[in-house]
């Protein structure tokens, strides 16, 4: 097949499509099934409510069947505007805010605007598998920010990553793939980095909804300044359960979103009207059942640090939102581990090689020591299983 992109060849294929082949052809007995801990992605459908709405939007609405407006409907844009001032203590107008297909879409969307090929972002490791793509695709360089075993990145660090060609600092909070919060300190603290090198601080925040705190997950807001430096991605999909209907948010200055206007216009055209109108109305009417939802996480998050409490040879690095991100006991790398994990324990999980750069790549070795569990579609007693299905395993 030619002429082919060179960057594009060059990507890595999708990791939870790569992950999935690993179980094709295999049976799993009805006593032991399957246990897919590799994507973070709810399988209910949303509340009753919400598909209702949805489904009467459908066939009472003639315009959802039509194009949209490119940064969405002005109803959701000023939801969000107001839920998150309200909850961020700051100050966020409409204007500041762009709808987009998912939120992949926002981070491809917004890093147009930004770096061009040849130019760097950096990125702490390990990575979101997804925005590394984007960047290799684009011909961007990632400047990586190794970390230690609290897997939070240290500013200093970054700043000695900074060139002429840097642009922008991607932090992911609650983190893809590690699960730590990055507390609100260290954002300010990168913010304040990045302000003064003229960067831009992308803030992935797709998980927020989970974060343990009671409070709001950061400050970045309140500065009444804070479009010239910081911007926030968002998704619908865990909140709502709307993965399959692609609703995800950009809080920029106006400026920005002008020009990301042009980028999602060229994709999309517009983001998709029905999962509009579902974000809207859970926003507006599902506080208290996604307050539960965030409780039920949270109880699965202690669940999962209680199951590899019970693995001594096993490292629990990071756990949060819906991941734990551990350190395996094998003399072997983590993506051949995690194959054999399949057959051996029934287990589909992702190996730390799909986070960061292997030792022949570059990296430090975490990537081939580490694995991640997606554990937010496992009940409580299903994680009890997931240390019960480990525990025997001395050797693969």
């Amino acid at each position: 097949m030619k002429p082919v992109n060179p960057n594009m060849e060059a990507t890595f294929p999708p990791p939870v499509m790569e992950a999935r082949r690993w179980v094709e052809c295999k049976d799993f007995p009805a006593s032991r099934p399957l246990m897919n801990l590799s994507q973070a992605a709810p399988v209910d459908p949303p509340p009753e409510g919400l598909m209702q709405a949805m489904a009467d939007a459908v066939l009472s609405d003639p315009s959802v069947h039509l194009y949209g407006s490119v940064l969405g409907h002005d109803a959701l844009r000023a939801e969000l505007a107001a839920q998150w001032s309200a909850s961020y203590g700051g100050v966020i107008e409409p204007s500041q805010v762009a709808i987009t297909s998912g939120c992949n879409q926002a981070f491809t969307s917004v890093m147009s605007t930004i770096a061009q090929a040849g130019d760097e972002v950096i990125v702490p490791l390990p990575f979101y598998f997804n925005h590394q793509m984007w960047l290799d695709m684009q011909g961007v360089r990632a400047a990586y920010i190794t970390t230690g075993d609290d897997l939070l990145p240290d500013p200093e660090r970054a700043a000695s990553l900074i060139t002429p060609r840097t642009k922008a600092i991607v932090l992911v909070s609650p983190n893809n793939p590690a699960g730590v919060e990055y507390p609100p300190a260290l954002l300010a603290a990168f913010r304040d980095l990045a302000r003064a090198r003229d960067l831009v601080l992308i803030v992935d925040e797709t998980y927020r909804d989970f974060h343990s705190s009671e409070g709001a997950p950061h400050a970045l807001f309140e500065d009444p300044d804070w479009d010239d430096t910081f911007i926030h991605l968002y998704s619908f999909s865990k909140a709502y359960r709307l993965t399959g209907h692609r609703v995800g948010a950009i809080m920029a200055s106006p400026a920005r979103l002008a020009e990301v206007e042009k980028f999602l216009d060229t994709v999309a055209i517009c983001p998709p009207q029905i999962g509009q109108v579902g974000a809207l109305w859970g926003m507006q009417n599902l506080r208290d059942w996604l307050a539960g939802e965030r409780l039920e996480i949270l109880a699965r998050r202690d669940a999962v640090r209680q199951s590899f409490a019970r693995l001594p040879e096993w490292e629990l690095l990071g756990s949060g939102a819906y991941f734990a991100y551990v350190r395996h006991p094998f003399d072997m790398p983590s993506d051949e581990v995690a194959k054999r994990l399949v057959d051996a324990a029934h287990l589909l999980v992702l190996p730390g090689t799909m986070f960061g750069p292997t030792r022949a790549q570059g990296g430090a070795g975490q990537a081939e020591a580490t694995l991640r569990v997606a554990f937010a579609n496992a009940d409580r007693a299903g994680l009890d299983e997931l240390a019960n299905r480990l525990a025997p395993i001395t050797s693969l």
